[in-house]
């Protein structure tokens, strides 16, 4: 059961309204590494999820994106307000158009949203559950986790850098903050699995699993700890363009005699010959018009 604290997580002051920067703001409402892209990923693992401990993190952080939604809405709301007044009741018409058209989406949420902070990210897309990539095991779902959230600070840091409103920056400043606290959870809780990588229980194949097979050429080829050192096993030259099995690159299967004899004469059918230069439309085509 959850319940509505009335009061916001982080107090927001907008010191001017402003619909560009409202329109910007939405990316962190209805974007892909927006809120409520991040309270959706951790609501539905919690559910999944059959550790009680990482159970009862992932309901508090999905929870607590909920409350980060409530901030980054309302302070596009009153980026907004003005707008919602002068739609509401229009007037101004000169001066209203401009307002709504001056960058971003800010018409869209003028228009067809009021003012409001509609599930769209700053380009106007509609939000999708698409977004949320869970794929039910923890050792796969946390590394996920730890991204996600790596991604939405380094948006709001960019969100920061266009605004010169202080309250704006404090708020965004806070919820970027909180990015970092939840990378730390799902770290640590990532690393109190033994045995968490390979992600999965099967292991790899040993002969396979520390190959690096450099397969670009030409000037720029790099050697790191990536690729070098007891590590790694490092696979060059043709070599590397070779069938990593041993066997000589090519795809078969077993067919009984009756789709042998099938796809046989299906290939004979369809086969192009080699021989002569048959003439085409586009030549003919190119006969008459000369």
């Amino acid at each position: 059961m959850f319940a509505h604290n009335k009061r916001l997580m982080y107090t927001v002051r907008v010191s001017e309204t402003n619909p560009k920067l409202g329109s910007l703001m939405l990316e962190q409402f209805g974007g892909p590494q927006g809120e409520l892209a991040a309270a959706m990923r951790y609501f539905t693992q919690a559910i999944a999820e059959s550790d009680p401990k990482r159970k009862d993190m992932l309901f508090d952080i999905a929870t607590e994106e909920m409350s980060h939604l409530e901030v980054i809405g309302n302070i596009i709301v009153m980026l907004n307000k003005n707008v919602k007044g002068e739609m509401a009741e229009g007037i101004k018409d000169a001066e209203l158009l401009r307002t709504i058209t001056e960058g971003g989406e800010s018409h869209v949420a003028s228009l067809l949203y009021g003012g409001g902070a509609g599930l769209i990210n700053s380009g106007g897309a509609a939000w999708s559950a698409g977004y949320v990539d869970t794929i039910g095991e923890p050792t796969a779902d946390l590394r996920s986790n730890i991204a996600a959230e790596a991604r939405a600070k380094i948006l709001y840091e960019r969100l920061i850098n266009v605004t010169e409103d202080p309250g704006v920056k404090d708020a965004l400043g806070f919820l970027m903050t909180r990015e970092i606290a939840h990378q730390k959870a799902f770290e640590k809780a990532l690393y109190a699995i033994d045995g968490n990588f390979p992600p999965g229980k099967m292991p790899g194949q040993a002969q396979f699993e520390s190959r690096y097979y450099n397969l670009s050429t030409g000037e720029g080829d790099a050697r790191g700890p990536w690729n070098q050192g007891d590590s790694w096993e490092y696979i060059d030259g043709a070599q590397s363009q070779a069938a990593a099995d041993g066997g000589d690159g090519s795809a078969s299967v077993k067919l009984t005699p009756e789709q042998a004899k099938l796809w046989n004469a299906s290939a004979a059918r369809t086969a192009s010959r080699a021989d002569g230069n048959p003439q085409t439309g586009a030549e003919l085509g190119r006969k008459r018009s000369s």
